[in-house]
């Protein structure tokens, strides 16, 4: 049966058709399968990201038809691609191992039917299945990870557990799905983790971007860097949006906010520019919790940084396909005719 949803309405993300992954045939030619993984067992500090999903899916002022054409990208990603809905993957508190592995069982399905999985959490515990499931189908070893974060999430042992959202990236690590040396973090800051975990990240050659060194070389330098690193030796790029890398300002409905992280406006140009220049084999977007939320800010950055996804992915494969390059300096109206009068009516 198709997954419903777990919390809230059953609805698609802003209207987009439904697909049954029990049903190959309901996604079969799909460019994007969006899948819900409301789990938040694995927090911390301020739980609720278990909602993300829900308001991931509605944090929209337009109408929820289907259609989002992008200004900037001049292309509708949600008719120019095959986008479906799967739903919610049925998620345990209480019961991490069955969660994370509900979750990797649903996002294998649609990576090896040849979709790109975009997955909506739920916290970032989910990164350890998100990521497994892709590399299953690609390929261990083969899938770099872009991962934007304040918090390495690379702990060890957390409350006595192997589990959550503070040590996925070291689970994927030692389970040899992701490269140490093809991991690379943007927007690390605060105050954790300490001495020793550093060492370890050292030791995988892990890429980590704390935020003063991106302040003094610049977001577009530091990016270009990453790219080339996550392009060397893998085929494809997962890639990891955790919504507290932005200040908390931008960002407030989350359950660890780090003050001095991106802003809105960085975060959103970074995933178009991603998304755009190299091939993503996967995206997740975890950590907004409603119940932290101030006036639906968080969830609508959350939605516009799936919607900017999508849009350069499409735009990436109209350019592929003979179409022109992307330009982010051209102007909004070039290339329109002006109306005349008389087909104004005037």
């Amino acid at each position: 049966m198709r997954y419903g949803p777990m919390f809230g309405p059953d609805i698609t993300f802003l209207g987009v058709e439904r697909c049954d992954l029990s049903d190959p045939s309901s996604f079969a030619g799909a460019d994007v399968v969006i899948v819900g993984a409301p789990f938040d067992g694995g927090t911390s500090n301020r739980p609720g990201a278990r909602f993300g999903p829900m308001a991931l899916r509605q944090a929209c002022y337009l109408p929820h038809d289907g259609s989002r054409p992008s200004l900037a990208l001049r292309v509708d990603p949600l008719q120019d691609l095959k986008v479906l809905d799967a739903g919610d993957v049925e998620c345990y508190s209480g019961d991490i191992e069955t969660s994370i592995g509900n979750i990797e069982e649903a996002v294998h399905t649609i990576s090896a039917s040849g979709a790109i999985p975009l997955i909506l959490g739920g916290d970032h515990t989910i990164a350890l299945p998100d990521a497994r499931g892709v590399a299953r189908h690609h390929g261990f070893g083969r899938v770099s990870m872009i991962h934007f974060d304040a918090h390495a999430d690379t702990g060890n042992i957390e409350f006595g557990h192997l589990y959550g959202h503070g040590q996925p990236m070291r689970r994927l690590i030692e389970s040899q799905a992701i490269r140490g040396d093809r991991f690379l973090q943007i927007g690390l800051r605060g105050y954790w983790p300490g001495p020793e975990t550093l060492s370890w990240m050292a030791r995988q050659d892990m890429r980590s971007y704390e935020m003063t060194e991106i302040v003094e070389r610049g977001l577009t330098e530091c990016l270009t860097e990453a790219f080339a690193i996550a392009t060397d030796e893998c085929d494809g790029v997962f890639l990891s949006v955790d919504i507290d890398v932005c200040d908390p300002g931008h960002a407030p409905g989350t359950g660890t906010p780090e003050p001095g992280g991106l802003s809105a406006r960085q975060l959103l140009d970074a995933v178009r520019r991603i998304c755009y220049e190299l091939p993503v084999v996967g995206v997740e977007v975890v950590e907004v919790s409603p119940p932290y939320d101030h006036a639906e800010i968080t969830a609508y950055l959350g939605n516009r940084v799936v919607l900017e996804a999508l849009s350069a992915i499409a735009r990436r494969r109209e350019t592929a396909s003979g179409g022109e390059p992307w330009d982010p300096r051209r102007p909004l109206l070039e290339g329109r005719q002006a109306v005349p009068p008389t087909a104004q009516g005037l």
